[in-house]
C-alpha cells in the first residue's frame, strides 16, 4: 500500500517504527492499517508494537540520554534549527501526508505545519536560555546556587487531531532541555510523526535521542501503561481526553513521574452586544470549523447576548452555508471529514439529544453520504459528499440550554451550539459551569468588562477579541479538569523537562 497521491520525496513516507536510528518492526511482526478518513479506506500499514517492545526502546533512549544531556546548548539549538529547516523544506509533502491521515483540507495542513514550526524555531532559542540562580541567604558566609539539568528519558503521548503540532511542541521542548524522548502517536495518525523522526535523523540527532513507537488502538492502553511505569522514564507528557489523562496520572503516580496533562476542553465563546460582530464572526468561524471542530480549544458553547442574538445567528448561518465539505485533498474543499467514525456517531448523538431537549436546527444536522468523485455542494444545500469517509454537515443549533449533552461534554465535531444570555453576571456563571477549564473567549469593546472577564473566567487561556490564543511564545495549558503543566511559552515549557539542584556553599574568612 502507498500514498494515494505521489510525493516529491517518497522517502518521507515511512511505514516502520523508529528506535536508535533504525527502522524496526514489532517483535510479533504484527501490523495495523492506517485509514484515509476522507474515504474510510486503509492506504498503508505500520508496525503494531506491544508491551514486549517497550524495554529495548526505553533502554535506547536512556543510553542516548547519557551523551545528549552533556551536549552544548548551542549545539542543541543548531540541531533544532536544522530539523526546523528540513521540515520547512519538505512542507508540501508533509502537508499531503497530514491530509491523508487526518482528513483536514490541504490549506489547514499547511496551516498546522506553519504553526508547528513556530515551536521548533522557538525552542531552538530556548535551548540557550536555560539558567540557574545564585543568591545570598540570611546565614552568614553562605551562597546558594541553583542549577537546572535535563530530567532524563521522556515520553510524549500524542493525539490525532494536530499530530505535527503536538509532536513539535513536546519534543522540541524536551530536546532543547537536553532530554531524550519517545513519541507514541495516535494509531490514527502515525505517519507524520515517523516523517518527523526521519528528518530529525537527517538533521543530525544521535540514535536514540528521538524514538517513535507505533501501536494499534488495541495495544495502546497496555503499551502506554508500560512506558508510564518504566523505571527509566522520568517524565510523561499527554494530550487527550480527561478520562484517559486521569489514567495516565495514576500510572505515573506509582513511580512519582513528572507529568504534564493537556486534556479536554468545553470552551465558552462569549459575544456581548457591544462587540464588533464582524470580528466576532470571523474569529468564531475560523476557530469553530477548523479541522471540522476537532480541536480542544474550539468554541464548544457560543453565548450571544440577547440584543444581538438573532442578528449574529443569521450571519453565522449565512457564512456557514458557504462551507464546502469533501476530501481534504480535493480542490475547493474548506472542511474535511471527521478523523474517526466514532466522531460521526458522537456528533449524531449530540444533535439528537439537543433537539429532544428543545434546541432547533438552524443549519445542517446530518451525516453526509457518498455521491461519487466531485466536491460536495455547499453545506446548506446538500446531504451528500464526495468519496465516502467520515463526514458530518456543518451544523448550527439554536436555542440551546444547560440540560443538553453538548453543554456538559466536549463536542469535537462541526457543531456550533448557540445560547442566549442577558447579563454579564449570568454569562460568567454559565461559562464557568463546567469541570473543564482550558480556554475561554470574550468579545466586547468595553475595556473594563474585558478585565473583569479575564479575572473571573475559569480557564488557563483567555482570548479577548480573538479566537487564536495559541502561539509558541505563550504558555499553553488549562486548569480544573483540563489538566496541569504548560507547553510552549518563555521559561515554563522547557522547565517541564528540567530538574533543579540546590547547592549551599559555606565560605571561610570575612567577605
Amino acid at each position: 500500500m502507498c500514498m494515494p497521491r505521489q510525493l516529491r520525496d517518497s522517502s518521507l513516507l515511512r511505514n516502520q517504527a523508529f528506535s536508535h536510528g533504525k527502522w524496526i518492526e514489532a517483535r510479533s511482526n504484527a501490523r495495523f492499517e492506517v485509514e484515509d478518513p476522507g474515504t474510510g479506506k486503509p492506504f498503508i500499514s505500520v508496525p503494531d508494537l506491544a508491551v514486549e517492545d517497550v524495554d529495548s526502546i526505553v533502554e535506547s533512549s536512556q543510553e542516548a540520554f547519557e551523551a545528549y544531556r552533556s551536549v552544548n546548548p548551542r549545539t542543541r539549538a543548531e540541531l533544532l534549527l536544522s530539523w526546523h529547516n528540513l521540515i520547512r523544506a519538505n512542507r508540501d509533502d508533509i502537508a499531503t501526508i497530514l491530509t491523508y491521515e487526518t482528513g483536514k483540507p490541504l490549506a489547514e495542513a499547511y496551516g498546522e505545519i506553519d504553526y508547528a514550526t513556530g515551536f521548533t524555531w522557538w525552542f531552538a532559542g530556548e535551548a540557550e536560555r536555560i539558567r540557574g540562580d545564585l543568591s545570598v541567604p540570611s546565614a552568614p558566609n553562605r551562597r546558594v546556587i541553583t542549577i537546572k539539568q535535563p530530567i532524563g528519558v521522556c515520553v510524549a503521548l500524542v493525539p490525532w487531531n494536530f499530530p505535527i503540532a503536538m509532536i513539535l511542541r513536546k519534543v522540541g521542548a524536551a530536546l532543547a532541555a537536553g532530554c531524550t524522548i519517545i513519541a507514541k502517536p495516535s494509531p490514527e495518525t502515525p505517519l507524520t510523526t515517523l516523517t518527523l523522526a526521519h528528518l530529525a535523523q537527517k538533521a543530525g540527532f544521535a540514535p536514540g535521542v528521538f524514538n517513535v513507537i507505533t501501536t494499534s488502538n488495541e495495544n495502546t492502553p497496555s503499551l502506554s501503561e508500560a512506558m508510564c511505569k518504566h523505571p527509566m522514564v522520568q517524565k510523561v507528557s499527554f494530550t487527550g481526553s480527561t478520562a484517559v489523562g486521569s489514567i495516565i496520572a495514576t500510572h505515573c503516580a506509582k513511580g512519582l513521574k513528572k507529568v504534564s496533562l493537556e486534556l479536554g476542553g468545553n470552551c465558552p465563546f462569549i459575544i456581548f452586544a457591544d462587540a464588533d460582530l464582524d470580528v466576532a464572526l470571523a474569529q468564531l468561524t475560523a476557530l469553530k470549523w477548523r479541522h471540522a471542530g476537532q480541536a480542544c480549544v474550539s468554541a464548544n458553547r457560543i453565548y450571544v447576548q440577547e440584543d444581538v442574538y438573532e442578528d449574529f445567528l443569521a450571519r453565522l448561518v449565512e457564512h456557514t452555508s458557504r462551507i464546502r465539505v469533501g476530501h481534504g485533498a480535493r480542490h475547493g474543499v474548506t472542511m474535511g471529514p471527521l478523523t474517526t467514525p466514532r466522531g460521526v456517531e458522537k456528533a449524531r448523538r449530540q444533535v439528537e439529544d439537543a433537539l429532544q431537549r428543545g434546541a432547533h436546527l438552524a443549519l445542517g444536522g446530518n451525516v453526509l453520504t457518498s455521491t461519487g468523485d466531485d466536491v460536495s455542494e455547499r453545506a446548506g444545500d446538500s446531504e451528500k459528499v464526495a468519496g465516502g469517509g467520515y463526514f458530518f454537515q456543518p451544523t448550527i443549533l439554536r436555542d440551546m440550554n444547560s440540560s443538553m449533552a453538548i453543554t456538559r461534554e466536549e463536542s469535537f465535531a462541526p457543531i456550533a451550539a448557540v445560547y442566549r444570555f442577558q447579563t454579564e453576571e449570568e454569562v460568567v456563571r454559565l461559562a464557568n459551569d463546567t469541570e473543564m477549564g482550558l480556554a475561554s473567549y470574550v468579545f466586547t469593546r468595553d475595556i473594563n468588562r474585558s478585565w473583569r472577564m479575564l479575572e473571573r473566567l475559569e480557564a488557563g487561556m483567555i482570548g479577548l477579541n480573538t479566537g487564536n490564543s495559541s502561539a509558541a511564545e505563550s504558555p499553553f495549558g488549562g486548569i480544573k479538569m483540563s489538566g496541569y503543566g504548560k507547553e510552549s511559552g518563555k521559561d515554563v515549557a522547557v522547565a517541564e523537562y528540567l530538574v533543579s539542584k540546590t547547592c549551599t556553599l559555606t565560605l571561610e574568612g570575612n567577605i
